[in-house]
């Protein structure tokens, strides 16, 4: 039986017409597009097969909540050929579909799936890919103080920057997987891990991405750029998941963090810090569109969430990446939870605790956040950074059970309240009214290997 695991859903397209934001949000009965009817009543079979509970396939699981399911909606590989993938190799394969890749599919990956993995199976590392390659020796190319590169500094050092770049595309061409729209990517039971594994959607359409567990790539061959701010920084060069005009893409259920290898035992750099080694969690850009992020779990990283290709890029994305994160849970997230630049952006129901970050978000060029019903667990002047931006919005936000008042703060950095849109205009949902409630939930259902359902 083809499988499309259909998520808690709390929303779909209105019928039509707008309301005051003043107004109460009613609890509107859910209008579910055919194919996403037909992918529901899989969904019980699906979740015996992962050992949950069967309930969590009622009639509220038929496909993401927001902008995922506006327009035709999301449905991923439902209806197509279904392989069950243990490997490197076989996971490449199944995407490519046996040379039909758009064609609907269904891709169970089972266990650990690890992107350095070789054709006989052994685990690739930076020796592999440029064998000669040494950081000690790349970081003394530009003197002690890290400010200026010089091929003549050191008879090795044309060496080390040719290295660099030339492992840096081998690491490159051997952990990157392409999803092909169509597709549905989800992990079976509660232990289906990518490791190392640098994700990417590239105009691709229709895809499900749940249930995996996604840990950040180690880029070996990380570049210091000592222009980069005012001290230099190390600029890595793999997202856990990047997605490059892709559109209609629901990431549900899954958990992202750097793993086993977290940026505090990275080795030191210049001025005393740990080289960056991970870029993003997951990056949105060029002018992606119609996404829902929900029910994962971001941890234990530096930059997780970047919305945008730049703030000279309104060519690409002004008019598009409209995204909803909707009962996510951000544990020791740093900053971009996320940082925004360009799009219409609904962030509903997600908890933000653990270590006190630079900032949650980030209010970049021409963004329009509207953020609603979230529990922040550290202050709340830590919410929110402006990168550009004019306008954010937040309804019901609360800190320590308390309300956050974060459209006070944000008018104390200069942002004003009108974003120009309202999500309840677009989509229906119901979002959680209390912080307990929304804790109870995220804590409970957010992240790989946990079960479905909306309570």
């Amino acid at each position: 039986m083809p499988e499309r695991s259909a998520g808690p859903a709390v929303g779909s397209p209105r019928a039509g017409g707008g309301r005051p934001r003043s107004s109460p949000r009613p609890l509107r009965g859910t209008v579910v597009h055919p194919t996403l009817r037909a992918a529901a009543a899989l969904l019980a079979c699906v979740c015996l097969a992962f050992g949950w509970a069967p309930q969590a396939a009622a009639a509220t699981e038929r496909g993401p909540v927001g902008w995922a399911s506006t327009g035709t909606g999301t449905t991923g590989g439902a209806g197509g050929t279904v392989s069950t993938v243990h490997t490197r190799a076989e996971l490449k394969e199944a995407l490519t579909n046996a040379g039909d890749p758009t064609a609907p599919k269904v891709i169970r990956v089972v266990g650990d799936i690890n992107g350095h993995e070789a054709e006989d199976g052994s685990l690739l590392g930076e020796q592999d890919y440029a064998p000669g390659y040494d950081l000690a020796k790349y970081m003394s190319c530009f003197g002690e103080d890290g400010t200026t590169w010089s091929d003549t500094r050191h008879d090795y050092c044309k060496q080390q920057r040719q290295l660099r770049q030339t492992g840096s595309n081998k690491e490159k061409a051997q952990i990157q997987l392409t999803v092909p729209g169509n597709t549905t990517l989800v992990g079976v039971g509660r232990d289906a891990r990518l490791l190392g594994v640098f994700l990417t959607v590239n105009t691709g359409t229709n895809i499900i991405v749940r249930n995996l567990r996604l840990e950040a790539p180690v880029d070996h061959f990380t570049s210091w750029s000592p222009d980069d701010g005012s001290q230099g920084n190390w600029n890595a060069r793999f997202d856990a998941m990047t997605v490059i005009t892709g559109k209609y893409i629901w990431v549900d259920h899954c958990t992202f963090t750097d793993g086993r290898f977290p940026d505090r035992e990275a080795p030191l750099g210049f001025h005393g810090e740990h080289v960056q080694r991970h870029d993003g969690l997951l990056d949105i850009e060029d002018g992606s569109d119609f996404i829902t992020v929900s029910d994962s779990r971001f941890t234990d990283h530096d930059k997780a969430l970047l919305i945008g290709s730049g703030d000279g890029r309104g060519d690409r994305d002004r008019g598009h990446l409209r995204i909803t994160f909707a009962r996510n849970l951000f544990t020791d997230i740093m900053q971009r939870g996320p940082r925004v630049r360009f799009g219409q952006v609904h962030v509903v129901n997600n908890v933000y605790r653990g270590q006190a970050p630079l900032y949650a978000l980030g209010v970049g060029v021409e963004s329009a956040i509207y953020s609603e019903r979230n529990v922040f667990r550290y202050d709340p002047n830590l919410a929110l950074a402006v990168y550009g931006g004019e306008h954010f919005h937040d309804t019901g936000s609360w800190f320590n059970s308390r309300p956050a008042r974060l459209n006070t703060v944000a008018s104390g950095l200069g942002l004003t309240d009108d974003v120009g849109w309202d999500p309840a205009d677009i989509y229906d949902y119901r979002p959680l009214r209390s912080p307990a409630a929304v804790e109870h939930h995220v804590l409970t259902h957010a992240g790989a290997g946990r079960p479905y359902g909306h309570s």
